[in-house]
């Protein structure tokens, strides 16, 4: 049996295919076209693996699509492949319509001509599995109940529309075609591999290096965490007996401002990794102009997947974020090999200043 796990080499992507070949003998497919945050450093203990296959490539390339599923015959496709940053998506819209929405028409039908003529049981028993994210649900009041799998789609930013294009697609190949699909929404997620341009694994790199923490606006933009690991479990669950058809909210429970999260991991690193003039790292942060049309609060109602499906997660943010503090400082070779190249020169183009002297803003 196959899978095929498109955009593997990102950071959830690489994380789900290295617990799912640590938990099944079941062979991987890996498609990434490795853009600035793919990385097969992430892969490298699987480099002698034969379960895994990594290919380079793009969803987008019909012909690739169509030789990988009819040579590996995949009973599955797990979609982690898309351009996921806000700032990026508010700076280079097109990139985002082209990798997230047609990327994901041309991933349809490719898929949907390979299955098509299956014959049962094979057919009734294939899945696509779409992951997506919480931000396409738009912003929250302070107050107002967490999002459920009924809420409004109401996206705010060039990311979070092309998101929702590309989920609005997904449900209707299902619906017209009767692809058996099954779509995720997940909350921020963090963890080991976390490419740094994200609000915590910018932190923690910012921090060690020296430099300023910038928060935008107040800080108090509010998220709901969920540990990577436990991420990966539920899009297992999920693809193992998940309803055909439907959509599930995954969260962490685990409601934090953007300025809390900051501090907290300020607080870890002082005991840590203790600056070497004795001074906490808070002193670093900086508040600095807030990115536009920034959403105020996300929140995930993860109930369903719980009571259908038994899922629920294994970490609290408080082991997971401590977890994953003490994976960046014993990974500070990964760090820098991914702050290299591309990503570089995209943080002078972004932000106006050579390399060495980055700190961007941080948000989630």
């Amino acid at each position: 049996m196959t899978i095929l796990v498109t955009g593997g080499a990102g950071f959830i992507g690489s994380n789900f295919v290295l617990d799912w070949l640590a938990k099944s003998d079941e062979t991987v497919v890996n498609l990434d076209k490795l853009s600035y945050a793919g990385n097969l450093q992430n892969l490298s203990s699987l480099e002698k693996d034969s379960r895994h296959l990594f290919v380079k490539g793009d969803i987008g390339d019909a012909t690739l699509v169509a030789e990988l599923l009819v040579r590996h015959q995949p009973r599955a496709i797990v979609n982690f492949a898309a351009e996921s940053h806000v700032d990026r998506s508010i700076h280079g819209p097109g990139e985002f319509v082209q990798n997230n929405i047609v990327g994901t028409y041309q991933l349809l039908e490719s898929v949907r001509s390979y299955w098509s003529p299956l014959p049962a049981p094979a057919k009734s028993n294939f899945r696509f599995l779409h992951v997506s994210t919480d931000e396409v649900f738009g912003s929250l009041d302070k107050s107002a109940p967490a999002f459920t799998e009924r809420h409004a789609i109401e996206p705010n930013s060039p990311y979070s529309a092309s998101k929702a294009a590309s989920d609005h697609l997904v449900r209707a190949w299902h619906h017209t075609y009767g692809l058996p699909v099954l779509t995720t929404h997940c909350s921020n997620n963090y963890g080991p591999y976390h490419f740094p341009e994200k609000l915590i694994p910018l932190v923690i790199v910012n921090a060690l290096a020296g430099k300023t923490l910038p928060v935008y606006g107040d800080g108090q933009q509010i998220r709901d965490w969920l540990y990577v690991k436990d991420h990966c479990s539920a899009i297992a669950r999920v693809l193992e007996a998940g309803q055909v058809g439907t959509t599930y909210n995954i969260g962490g429970w685990n409601e934090k401002a953007n300025l809390d999260i900051v501090r907290n991991i300020c607080s870890l690193l002082d005991t840590l990794k203790p600056r070497s003039d004795g001074k906490p790292y808070q002193d670093q942060i900086a508040f600095v102009t807030d990115r536009p049309g920034h959403d105020r609060r996300y929140a995930i109602d993860a109930r369903k997947i719980e009571q259908e499906l038994g899922w629920k997660p294994a970490e609290s943010f408080e082991t997971g974020i401590a977890k994953t503090v003490q994976w960046y400082l014993s990974n500070q070779d990964w760090v820098a090999n991914v702050q290299s190249g591309a990503y570089r020169d995209w943080v002078q183009t972004q932000y106006g200043a050579p390399a060495a002297e980055e700190a961007s803003p941080v948000a989630a």
